[in-house]
């Protein structure tokens, strides 16, 4: 798809975030909004996957290592065509498949389930591992908060990457600058996160998470690299375009009443 069709569905994915956020009356909007563009770009372009094949072999695989951010995750498979997009309101009811966190025996298309941060990425990691063991020309996608940077089996899992050479993992670092706690360099600084990956043996490449060209072309980039994994770090807003949620950590984890929520989609361009 072209940059510009592809702005139009990551609007489409923010709108869906909103709706499953506030029907649910829970979930973490933030760092999924702002995660929006990158997962746009994946499923809607990079990655090589058959909504009517989820398990076909020598597909691409992804983990959303932030597990918390499920709500963009499941727009992202549901308007993709893995499940139809009405079922996305069920977002943490008793008994849907959309559970708070990624669940890869509740839902087809969720590679792994993850919500216990870095375990996702070191999953990744193994499954990057075995890839290269089966000669598997499929890639493997992960998703982490720059927050989740704190846990330090992320780093035993970079450090692997790079001993094996896994040029078949492409690491995404949601940099937005918040956890659910406040601003990282108050809870724990995280920086510098390029610098660090570089020194652990990394490919490294630094991009605005928003700017859908950019995106693009560090796929394509990350793609291309031999012999090292690779690693975007974007920047990002946490709750990007919705005005009242950016850059507030208190939107990490909180659902909007109905008038916010009809403001938010009002901004994106929708309904409620």
């Amino acid at each position: 798809m072209k940059s510009d069709e592809l702005r139009r569905v990551a609007a489409t994915i923010r709108q869906d975030i909103i709706r499953q956020v506030y029907n649910a009356g829970s979930g973490h909007p933030g760092g999924s909004l702002s995660a929006a563009d990158i997962m746009t770009a994946l499923y809607f372009d990079v990655m090589n996957i058959d909504p009517d094949n989820p398990g076909k072999k020598e597909r691409d695989k992804f983990v959303l290592s932030k597990g918390h951010a499920a709500p963009v995750l499941y727009a992202c498979l549901a308007r993709r065509g893995f499940f139809a997009p009405e079922e996305l309101v069920t977002l943490r009811k008793l008994g849907s498949r959309l559970q708070g966190h990624p669940s890869m025996t509740a839902l087809s298309g969720v590679e792994m389930s993850t919500g216990s941060l870095g375990q996702g990425f070191s999953a990744a990691v193994g499954m990057a591992i075995a890839g290269k063991l089966d000669e598997d020309p499929g890639r493997v996608y992960a998703l982490l908060g720059d927050g989740e940077l704190n846990e330090g089996l992320v780093w035993e899992a970079a450090m692997a990457a790079a001993h094996y050479k896994l040029d078949n993992l492409c690491a995404v670092v949601d940099h937005n600058g918040l956890q659910i706690d406040g601003r990282n360099e108050d809870v724990m600084n995280v920086m510098p996160i390029a610098e660090k990956f570089a020194v652990f043996g990394w490919n490294v490449l630094e991009i605005d998470g928003h700017d859908m060209d950019q995106i693009l072309d560090a796929f394509e980039l990350a793609a291309q690299c031999k012999g090292m994994p690779s690693v975007i770090v974007a920047e990002t807003v946490k709750g990007k375009g919705v005005s009242f949620m950016e850059n507030i950590a208190g939107w990490h984890g909180k659902a909007p009443n109905e008038e916010q929520a009809r403001s938010a989609m009002k901004e994106l361009g929708g309904e409620l």
